[in-house]
């Protein structure tokens, strides 16, 4: 295709062009070429090139590594249902990927008004705040916060988190019974700090995601805010009708 001839804007039309071969030519993982590269070969700036890219990525048909380059997105990823129980851990190993937590944080801070309306905690109540870094392959998949009332977890330590999950170690270790859990999601773009740590470029799409967990008695046990990467995640909904 002959750039240029089209009234179309020229990033635009290599957004085209590279959307075309993504679908018929390139395998997700493969490189795609360089911005020097893709400008040489289409005659373009290398300007109007990065603006194709980062329309790419924000397709979610690209993922941008930061010193490695610009790689094709697996878009067959399977889903997540949000219907059934959530466990990053088992949902890796599901798909036959090697999952990794890495715990960035472990510290005890005051509920703040957000907190207070999402918890249903008083103000200034201690929580304990986690946040942890969610690998799959050695790839950065997910960032989480998670706070939990102090008051249910008084001896929770960070030794225990890296020893086993947090669901196992809220049931087993503190007989809290995990009744149910909601969970909402939209997307968003990367914030800087996530984006570092996802090895993703800020501004790139993620997905944002709130999960509230409830013991038997109606209380909360869990609250979770979550960033994941667009390219790496789908989620499914299923509704049943019962007739």
């Amino acid at each position: 295709m002959a750039m240029g001839a089209r009234k179309q804007p020229l990033y635009d039309q290599l957004v085209d062009i590279l959307s075309e071969k993504i679908e018929h030519e390139f395998r997700p993982g493969d490189l795609i070429p360089s911005e020097r590269e893709l400008s040489e070969r289409y005659g373009l700036s290398r300007t109007t090139v990065r603006l194709a890219l980062q329309e790419l990525e924000r397709l979610g048909l690209v993922v941008r590594q930061h010193g490695r380059g610009t790689f094709v997105a697996d878009r067959s990823a399977q889903t997540t249902n949000l219907m059934q129980a959530y466990s990053f851990t088992e949902q890796m190993r599901g798909m036959g990927r090697d999952p990794l937590t890495t715990i960035l944080e472990f510290s005890e801070v005051e509920a703040d008004k957000n907190l207070v309306e999402h918890m249903n905690v008083r103000l200034g109540e201690r929580l304990f705040k986690i946040k942890r870094l969610r690998s799959a392959d050695a790839m950065p998949m997910m960032v989480e916060r998670t706070y939990l009332p102090a008051r249910k977890f008084l001896t929770l330590r960070r030794p225990m988190l890296e020893q086993k999950p947090l669901y196992d170690i809220i049931e087993q270790d503190f007989h809290e019974k995990i009744n149910v859990a909601e969970e909402e999601f939209f997307a968003s773009i990367a914030r800087p700090a996530d984006a570092h740590m996802l090895d993703i470029s800020e501004g790139a799409p993620v997905l944002d995601l709130v999960r509230t967990t409830y013991n038997v008695h109606n209380e909360i046990v869990e609250y979770t805010l979550s960033v994941a990467r667009a390219d790496q995640f789908k989620y499914k909904v299923m509704h049943q009708r019962n007739v």
